[in-house]
């Protein structure tokens, strides 16, 4: 009886050893999964569900299943129909402002100059500078009484009188853009410095011996192996300005009659000042989809262009 025990156990030990080291990578990413899932899917999760209930929190008997009632909601929401609007405007004009001159200071930082050092530090100095500060210095700077920039428009006869644009319903957008153009250009100008900086220097001196101008390097070299960073940063950048409302709460609140309201800062409004969050979840959900179908129109796109290639 005993040795058909010690068998047993002898067949059964190779079959452990093989479960505990098969399973040994689960074990160390154990914590690492347990902590997303704490943190980012259960929050995620429970937002979601929020959209399909009246949750309010002035109203204690409020937390019933509702269905798709927000979403109805949504549709007749004229003030969302603006924010959406006002969305692709803002992260549009934003990304290629941003992209624009971030590609400019790249090619710039790229060359080899005295005191290049001390330049990229002052460059990149704007991305060090929190979001907060950042929208309440600039919308000082707008304000005609202690800021400058209403007088240089006025001097430059760009506007009728020294007034703060963040009043006019026409321009109020462009002081947020401005100032997240200027907070976010230092993201671009380092991940194309790092992508222009891992080119090899032979492709330009074969290109410089064949007779290519500075244009026609630029296309044929640099352009080509910039699409793959410029693809994933511009993304990136759309995805995080959508989502962005710090610039638009702290310098407009969304105004003047909601010309600067964003969906982004549209869900702040909702769940922070009316303490609506189940309307606010529905209209996350929303933001979510969109930018969902975003990423995956741009990841199409660049293996297209990959294929192609």
């Amino acid at each position: 009886m005993t040795a058909f025990v010690s068998s047993d156990r002898q067949r059964s030990t190779p079959v452990l050893r093989r479960l505990a080291v098969a399973s040994e990578p689960y074990l160390y990413s154990a914590p690492a999964v347990i902590l997303i899932v704490a943190v980012m899917l259960a929050p995620l999760a429970l937002g979601f569900s929020y959209a399909f209930r009246d949750v309010k929190l002035l109203n204690p008997l409020s937390g019933g299943f509702i269905g798709l009632d927000h979403f109805r909601a949504l549709i007749d929401d004229k003030t969302f129909a603006r924010a959406l609007k006002n969305t692709f405007f803002w992260a549009g004009a934003s990304v290629a402002l941003q992209f624009t001159f971030g590609l400019i200071l790249a090619l710039l930082l790229n060359r080899p100059f005295w005191g290049r050092g001390i330049v990229q530090a002052l460059v990149f100095l704007p991305w060090a500078v929190p979001s907060f500060l950042s929208g309440l210095n600039w919308a000082w700077m707008f304000n005609p009484v202690i800021g400058p920039i209403p007088h240089w428009l006025f001097a430059l006869g760009l506007t009728d009188a020294p007034d703060n644009i963040l009043s006019d319903p026409h321009n109020a957008m462009w002081g947020p853009i401005i100032a997240n153009v200027w907070w976010g250009i230092p993201f671009f100008a380092i991940t194309l410095l790092a992508a222009l900086q891992a080119i090899p220097r032979d492709l330009y001196e074969a290109a410089s011996i064949d007779g290519a101008n500075a244009f026609q390097r630029f296309k044929s070299i640099t352009l080509p192996f910039l699409a793959p960073t410029i693809a994933i940063t511009i993304l990136l950048r759309t995805v995080w300005i959508a989502n962005f409302a710090d610039l638009i709460v702290v310098m407009t609140n969304g105004g003047p009659a909601d010309r600067t309201q964003i969906v982004a800062s549209y869900i702040f409004t909702q769940a922070f000042r009316r303490l609506d969050f189940g309307y606010a979840s529905a209209i996350a959900v929303v933001l979510l989809v969109l930018l969902m179908a975003y990423a995956l129109l741009i990841v199409l796109l660049r293996q297209s262009l990959l294929k192609k290639a």
